[in-house]
């Protein structure tokens, strides 16, 4: 498998080479276009695969799309849901989480897995429900905005906002909890924040999804 990018950082395409026979899974309607030698299998998973927070946490099943090699080479170009960059992450052996959302595509090798126990429940207060990509094989992940890279020294620490969070790998701690008081938090604007401590790497958005919705909902039409 070969993969280039195109338009970025801003608007960034991902577009994969696979030789017959290789394929590669992702998000339902990350696709823009493929080649006709390219088969497309829309495959359910009880495990919460690839769904929104809410179809995790409710139990309901979610979808993956298949994208097989099955007639020859071919070449397929996906596109995030939100203008910013993609970035890919080669898995040896390892674990790469990322936050629900921020999942674009990976080689077929690679596992995808959303139950994670007491680390789904650590994260619950900051309305984040994470999967781990395991394995070996390449994995995309996508952002809101820029993506920066966080490598930490062994007792080096930082803190990340909640709402900025994309991924972290499997080598670095962390610890969640609330900025101030309910009043401070109310006012600042902030709210869960997590403080990673090295070594390891974590990566996160330039961008807040949430801050232009609150921009953009007073400026929206309503009934009322």
């Amino acid at each position: 498998m070969n993969f280039e990018y195109t338009h970025r950082p801003s608007y960034t395409h991902l577009i994969v080479e696979l030789e017959h026979g290789e394929s590669i899974m992702a998000e339902p309607g990350a696709m823009v276009g493929h080649s006709p030698t390219i088969s497309v299998e829309t495959e359910s998973s009880g495990d919460g695969i690839l769904g929104s927070a809410k179809a995790m946490l409710g139990g309901e099943s979610a979808f993956v799309n298949n994208f097989v090699a099955e007639d020859g080479p071919g070449q397929i170009t996906f596109a995030p849901p939100s203008p910013g960059d993609v970035m890919e992450h080669q898995l040896e052996g390892e674990t790469l989480y990322t936050i629900d959302g921020a999942f674009l595509a990976a080689e077929g090798t690679v596992e995808i897995d959303s139950e994670l126990g007491g680390l789904k429940s650590m994260l619950g207060e900051a309305s984040l429900t994470p999967l781990a990509l395991k394995g070996t094989g390449s994995a995309f992940i996508d952002a809101y905005g820029g993506l920066e890279r966080l490598d930490l020294s062994p007792g080096e620490s930082y803190v990340l906002d909640n709402e900025h969070l994309v991924a972290w790998d499997d080598t670095i701690d962390f610890e969640t909890r609330r900025v101030g008081g309910l009043k401070s938090t109310l006012l600042s604007g902030e709210g869960v924040v997590f403080e990673f401590s090295g070594p390891g790497t974590a990566w996160y958005q330039t961008r807040d999804m949430d801050a232009l919705v609150s921009i953009l909902a007073p400026r929206m039409p309503s009934d009322s």
